[in-house]
């Protein structure tokens, strides 16, 4: 892992996301201790080792305090700080975090997700959890929000959020994409995940000229 992120770096990443709890669909939790077995010892490792910002990559705010201890200076939350205590922790830690769209849990995001118009329930969402994390104390300025390709979402809903993207740019704040070797790419250009890349360049362009700020791959060079 600490190969990989000095890698990542050398090629030009600005931010290294270090997650211990896969969020693929139907991923199967792990414990809070395991959590904090993986990541903890990498971000220790690293913030001595690379120059550019660790985020973390994470749920649960256990995890949220002990990786910003740690030297992670941002937190990526695919379930928008809506777990356990979430709001109040990343209020208190005055670290910059990303809001992540997801319809249900990883486990399950993928059996019939449902929506009545996909990126004005998205537009909905992040209004509503803007205004939540304002409220707990969280100053706009330190907030991104990212659509949640993939996670949640039929391949129609998909293409439908890459086409109409820049509507969400009406809520000023910094759009992050994860389109990055995504199954609907898979599924559009008929790729496994490591011949992906093409497709998932073709995607990146696109949100980019709608406005995505930050684009989280895999293929950093």
């Amino acid at each position: 892992a600490i190969r990989q992120a000095e890698i990542l770096q050398q090629e030009g990443a600005d931010y290294i996301d270090i997650g211990g709890e896969s969020t693929h669909p139907g991923a199967q939790p792990v414990s809070l201790q395991e959590e904090l077995d993986r990541v903890l010892p990498v971000i220790e490792a690293l913030r001595a080792r690379i120059l550019v910002p660790i985020s973390i990559d994470t749920r649960h705010s256990a995890v949220m305090r002990a990786a910003v201890a740690a030297g992670a200076t941002f937190i990526n939350d695919v379930n928008a700080l809506r777990g356990e205590d979430a709001l109040a922790t990343a209020a208190a830690l005055k670290v910059p975090v990303c809001l992540m769209h997801m319809q249900g849990e990883p486990r399950t995001m993928q059996q019939n997700p449902q929506y009545d118009d996909v990126v004005q329930d998205i537009y909905t969402f992040f209004s509503e959890r803007i205004n939540a994390c304002c409220a707990a104390g969280i100053a706009r300025e330190q907030l991104v929000i990212d659509p949640g390709f993939g996670f949640g979402k039929t391949f129609q809903h998909n293409v439908q959020l890459l086409a109409a993207l820049h509507q969400l740019t009406a809520l000023q704040l910094p759009i992050l994409v994860g389109l990055s070797r995504k199954t609907w790419i898979g599924m559009a250009t008929d790729k496994p995940p490591q011949q992906r890349l093409a497709g998932s360049l073709a995607a990146a362009i696109l949100e980019v000229q709608q406005g995505a700020q930050i684009l989280r791959v895999h293929d950093v060079g």
